[in-house]
């Protein structure tokens, strides 16, 4: 199973995400307040964490 595409709509402080992932290694990177942790929360919801 992979993740493919993550699509958010006004989750916390993001007011709308289109995000296409690769098959291989993905890295989050951003400054403090980027929302980071946020897109961590949603994919955690995703998968049933």
């Amino acid at each position: 199973m992979a993740l493919r595409h993550l699509s958010l709509r006004d989750f916390v402080i993001v007011p709308v995400l289109e995000l296409e992932l690769q098959a291989g290694f993905s890295v989050l990177t951003g400054e403090t307040g980027a929302g980071k942790s946020i897109l961590i929360d949603a994919l955690q919801l995703v998968l049933g964490g």
